[in-house]
């Protein structure tokens, strides 16, 4: 995974920490869920180029 990818997704994920912080704190159930949603998107993400990673080494 190219260091790119890395930081982009850390930033997904931290914005989606920020939006579901905000949600929280002022109630607003929607932001907090597309907070949420972010988080997972990006976790989705660094699971998928984690599977790449793996592969990539086996051919090696």
């Amino acid at each position: 995974m190219g260091l790119d990818d890395k930081i982009g997704n850390k930033g997904e994920g931290l914005g989606g920490k920020i939006k579901e912080g905000l949600g929280k704190a002022t109630g607003d159930q929607n932001l907090e869920a597309e907070g949420h949603k972010d988080q997972t998107k990006a976790s989705l993400k660094d699971a998928g180029e984690n599977i790449k990673d793996a592969f990539k080494k086996g051919d090696r």
